[in-house]
């Protein structure tokens, strides 16, 4: 067997030059000097002289070729060296296997002499017969009684050991078992309350081996509605604990507060107060969920603030300042809700709070209604993909309340100025009709909507506020219509007054239209009730009965009504002096006085008119600062005037 061990470790063998033949070496030549025509003596010498020249060279690169041939030399022996080695490795270790394998074999050859022959070398078989080598187990002494009973009692204490250890161990696990399966029964028994409470619970995005509990509002601005997700832990003893890493770790809300008159006149409290810590499961729910209700409000609130800027709204940190009327102001700011918030109770009023308490709840009512436009717009068709990114709106949150505030106030000076001008009237004798208003006439919509009842509620809060005012007034077939519109949400914004006459005795007169000014309003309202004193002057100024009939048919003409001018005829023919009344109407008072006027047309002033001597004039104004009781009215002073010239 190691005469056919061999290895495949034959060095490459060399090939060798063969020499060219004759037409190849021709063929070269004729390459590299041409034709055997061109060489002559002169073309070899100079080969010649270029070879010697060259022989110093060709020795050095002998040299190298010689140092060459000797590294590969070398190598070669080098190379059967290492064959020698492996070959001698292999061969020792081959021995040794069948120096091994014979041990064997004659060990076992006792017991299976024909199985073990047939694995056994030849060599073996003619030195050692079969059999000749056999293994017994020797016993060891035996041992003595004592010690024999103190390695049992040994033995058996070990293993009483270990049972009570494995016992314990057991228990413990048993026990660890049932603490757990409690607190897992109670951790789940609070996730089934929070969810029959109707909470969502679901799992984390990120974590999906925990549970959470969305406690925010999906329809909300990305950055808090990824905030309204919260982990449901488990304590150590099964409790359900929130998770504050999105939590505000302070519940907040924002205050409304009233200033009027440069003083606090009323302030909002918070919706719900925060529980320290001690309150339910679902106690701490709602109040994460009411905070982060609160931030994004405010947050909204301050982004619909710095787009109406132009409204006179201003933005300093944590508060928002609103300018509703001319002695009304709103602040907005986001607090604590255990934050100390005691005012002066001599400055609060009923009203005060009542405007802070409303305007708090109308502008979460309007967020929630944002939240419910924003579900239904995500519930649509989305619309067609454009390469400009469509802007976010901001919410309507302000501009409502704040037209609101702003129309009511125009309204209830409206309604002051109506009485003031009527009461006026109604101290001078006269009785002009009443008006009749309608606040807030918005056309209301169908009841057949598709949309909810409160939707439809607060839409209409969100469109233009209309209000209007109609009335009759002394002169027949005469009457007044006064609009209020107000809009802050699409231009034109604020407040215009479409103001329209209706007088058939001054078919010339037009309607003033739309007006943006109270004080114009005012002028236009005080200038159609004096035209309408003037013509019912004119209209009614005739003598008592039993007067003569030439006295009777004097009355007084109006010859400039809308400057309040009417004039008398005097009684003698061919005189040049007449009477003339001035009457003079505002939300104070009415006053007249008379003139005696030179001129013919009683145009003239100065040294052509002058008060008449026996006639004061008279003012009346509306109670209960009016004159004395038994002071004539004004047709009673006209009439008198009548009779004396």
């Amino acid at each position: 067997m190691a005469d056919s061990f061999t290895l495949p470790l034959r060095p490459i063998p060399e090939k060798r030059d063969r020499p060219d033949t004759l037409p190849v070496e021709i063929a070269q030549i004729n390459n590299q000097w041409g034709s055997f025509r061109e060489v002559n003596e002169d073309v070899l010498r100079n080969k010649i002289a270029e070879e010697e020249e060259k022989d110093g060279l060709e020795e050095v690169e002998e040299s190298d070729q010689d140092a060459t041939d000797l590294d590969s030399t070398e190598r070669l022996e080098q190379l059967y060296k290492r064959r020698a080695e492996i070959t001698q490795f292999a061969m020792q270790a081959h021995m040794e296997t069948m120096f091994a394998l014979d041990f064997v074999s004659l060990l076992l050859s006792k017991q299976a002499p024909r199985q073990a022959e047939t694995s056994m070398s030849a060599f073996l078989k003619q030195v050692a017969p079969l059999g000749s080598l056999n293994a017994e187990v020797v016993h060891s002494p035996s041992k003595p009684e004592s010690t024999t009973k103190d390695v049992s009692a040994v033995s058996r204490g070990w293993r009483i050991q270990n049972f009570n250890a494995a016992a314990n161990k057991l228990l413990q696990a048993a026990s660890r078992l049932e603490t757990e399966v409690a607190s897992e029964t109670r951790y789940w028994n609070e996730v089934l309350a929070v969810k029959d409470k109707g909470w969502k619970v679901s799992r984390l995005p990120l974590e999906r081996q925990s549970l959470g509990v969305q406690y925010g509002f999906l329809e909300a601005t990305p950055v808090f509605r990824d905030r309204g997700l919260a982990s449901l832990r488990r304590a150590e003893d099964g409790a359900l604990s929130l998770d504050e890493g999105l939590i505000p770790p302070k519940a907040r809300f924002v205050r409304v507060r009233v200033i009027q008159d440069g003083r606090l006149s009323g302030s909002s409290k918070p919706m719900r107060s925060s529980f320290n810590g001690d309150g339910t499961i679902e106690d701490r729910i709602l109040q994460a969920r009411d905070t982060v209700y609160e931030y994004e409000l405010f947050h909204e609130l301050v982004r619909e603030a710095r787009a109406i800027a132009s409204f006179g709204v201003t933005t300093r940190q944590n508060l928002i300042q609103i300018p509703a009327s001319d002695n009304l102001e709103i602040l907005l700011d986001l607090v604590d809700t255990d934050e100390d918030t005691s005012e002066p109770e001599h400055g609060i009023s009923q009203q005060g709070t009542s405007i802070a308490e409303g305007l708090a709840h109308t502008i979460r009512i309007l967020l929630a209604y944002a939240h419910r436009q924003n579900l239904r717009r995500r519930t649509q068709l989305p619309l067609p993909l454009t390469p400009k990114t469509r802007p976010v709106p901001e919410h309507q949150l302000i501009r409502p309340a704040l037209a609101y505030i702003k129309h009511m106030s125009q309204v209830r000076w409206l309604q002051s100025l109506l009485e003031d001008l009527f009461g006026v009237l109604q101290s001078a004798g006269l009785k002009p009709p009443a008006y009749t208003a309608r606040i807030f006439s918005t056309g209301m919509q169908s009841h057949n909507s598709p949309t909810p009842a409160v939707e439809n509620l607060v839409g209409q809060f969100l469109t233009p506020l209309l209000s209007t005012f109609n009335g009759n007034i002394l002169t027949p077939r005469a009457s007044f219509s006064i609009a209020i519109h107000t809009n802050l949400s699409s231009p034109p914004f604020g407040t215009t007054f479409e103001v329209s006459f209706n007088m058939p005795k001054y078919p010339d007169l037009e309607s003033p239209g739309k007006l943006s000014h109270k004080e114009e309003v005012e002028a236009a309202i005080t200038h159609l009730l004096l035209l309408d004193v003037v013509f019912t002057i004119s209209s009614n100024s005739s003598l008592k009965p039993e007067c003569d009939k030439d006295q009777a048919k004097r009355t007084w003409e109006a010859i400039y009504p809308q400057h309040g001018e009417l004039l008398i005829p005097t009684p003698k023919p061919n005189s040049e002096k007449r009477k003339k009344m001035k009457v003079v109407l505002s939300r104070h008072e009415l006053s007249l006085e008379i003139y005696t006027v030179r001129c013919i047309d009683g145009t003239g002033r100065g040294n052509w008119e002058m008060p008449s001597y026996h006639s004061m004039p008279h003012t009346w104004k509306p109670s209960p600062i009016a004159g004395p009781p038994n002071r004539p009215s004004l047709m009673d002073f006209v009439s008198s005037e009548v009779s004396r010239s």
